[in-house]
């Protein structure tokens, strides 16, 4: 396992000149951290994602690359020396220009990635400089020649074996001897093409390079110290979270935790790499630490929201007693790359939610041909505007006495869909989106506060 850390480094944290200086000073002060991840500058993704999806009209196109050029150019210009930066952006500002009429006449999942890594690709640039200005010797390096991909444009899966090899070559020689700084979310497939991981992708690609170096521990440094019981956004007395188990944390980056992108913790686990998620506005009021094992395991450790859920009832007579039906269901579903999230079953129906896994972001969508397919087979009814709530914690099926709290707190909510039993860290429902942040407000006073 190497010497050094990895730090990744999310949009609020790059999100000005001030916000990288601080970035610059937690790595000083850190001999360790060699190897720096960052995701693109604050709100620059989705003004790309816009760009990708089709802007028709020139003068808004133009607008909004105004704005992701005033974003950059804001940096710069506090900068001792900006010529070398400045032509790298303009650069950049010109594919993205060239990609955005493109989109307007024809948008595509792969000109969506080759426009949107053009963020990472540019805040690298501007963060680079700004820690040589501050006296850390570092180089930028394009991580789309280490992290290797499948073509699944907008959500790729990274090729472990290749990117690992391509890390010990390329990466871990230049870490020896300087603080390497790099792009989180994209990679490249084997045609060279730019790919992203997915909305979020930035930390699991940290965690993928953390691991293909063999990293002694990786750094999520964001604008909250460390996670907590439940969004404070949501419930003010959520309370911070010092140490919490692999099992637990995954369980909630999958059901809504932003502040973990739902893949990071498997590179991680694999190797033992312990996580570390702190503030980097506030590094000093330290955060929270992820690790195989912990030295507590409550029954109630956090609770969770994810909107934009989607939820598809399946319904046939067929069903009853009938051997194959969900077999078929899922060939179908496979066939059209659906990716199912949860699922509960009766002898005549069965209802399930579907994964958002690409870069678009809103919520995930049946697509027309597979509810095509479906609808051969059985009735389909697809339901939006649902949000999930997620309790995780610790062996809550064996303890008693559990369901009751839970669900007499619940009592006045309509809960459209309840999954319970199948882990021991989590007992999750679906409900109505304009319900959900007083559910979770409610749930958190009568079980955290």
């Amino acid at each position: 396992m190497s010497a050094f850390n990895v730090a990744k480094f999310g949009g609020t944290s790059v999100a000005d000149f001030t916000a990288m200086s601080r970035c610059a000073a937690i790595v000083k002060n850190n001999p360790y951290t060699k190897l720096v991840v960052s995701s693109a500058c604050s709100g620059v993704t989705n003004l790309l994602v816009e760009l990708a999806n089709g802007v028709a009209d020139p003068n808004e196109r133009s607008s909004i690359i105004e704005k992701i050029r005033g974003i950059h150019v804001a940096v710069i210009d506090q900068l001792q020396q900006p010529s070398e930066v400045t032509e790298a952006i303009d650069e950049i500002i010109v594919s993205i220009t060239q990609a955005a009429e493109s989109a307007s006449l024809q948008p595509n999942l792969k000109l969506t990635d080759h426009l949107v890594s053009c963020g990472e690709l540019m805040s690298t640039h501007l963060l680079t400089q700004v820690f040589v200005e501050h006296g850390v010797e570092s180089l930028r390096f394009d991580i789309r020649d280490v992290l290797k991909t499948n073509s699944l444009f907008g959500s790729a899966e990274p090729d472990l074996e290749q990117t690992r090899e391509q890390a010990q070559k390329l990466l871990s020689p230049l870490c020896e001897q300087s603080v390497v700084i790099t792009q989180g979310f994209i990679g490249s497939d084997s045609e060279g093409s730019t790919t992203t991981l997915g909305r979020g992708g930035s930390d699991y690609s940290a965690a993928l390079i953390a691991e293909a170096i063999n990293a002694a521990g990786l750094e999520i440094w964001t604008d909250v110290p460390g996670i907590y019981t439940t969004d404070p956004r949501i419930a003010p007395a959520a309370k911070p979270i010092p140490e919490i188990s692999f099992s637990e944390a995954s369980e909630a980056a999958n059901f809504g935790a932003k502040i973990l992108h739902p893949s990071t913790l498997l590179p991680a686990l694999r190797h033992h790499i312990p996580v570390f998620v702190g503030s980097s506005k506030a590094p000093e009021q330290g955060g929270t630490w992820i690790r195989d094992r912990v030295a507590s395991a409550p029954l109630f450790r956090a609770l969770t929201l994810r909107g934009n859920q989607t939820m598809v009832t399946l319904k046939s007579i067929n069903m009853y007693q009938a051997y194959g039906f969900l077999a078929e269901v899922f060939q179908i579903l496979a066939k059209h790359k659906v990716s199912v999230d949860l699922i509960t079953t009766s002898e005549v129906s069965v209802s399930l939610t579907l994964d958002q896994t690409n870069t678009a972001g809103g919520a995930p969508q049946l697509p027309i041909a597979a509810q095509a397919e479906l609808e051969q087979l059985c009735s389909v009814k697809v339901e939006q505007n649902l949000s999930l709530v997620a309790l995780i914690g610790n062996n809550m099926g064996q303890a008693r006495g559990t369901a009751k709290q839970i669900f007499s707190t619940l009592e006045e909510y309509n809960l459209r869909m309840i999954c319970y039993g199948a882990s021991n860290h989590n007992l999750c429902f679906l409900m109505a989106e304009s319900d959900a942040r007083l559910a979770v407000q409610q749930l958190h006073q009568e079980l955290f506060e």
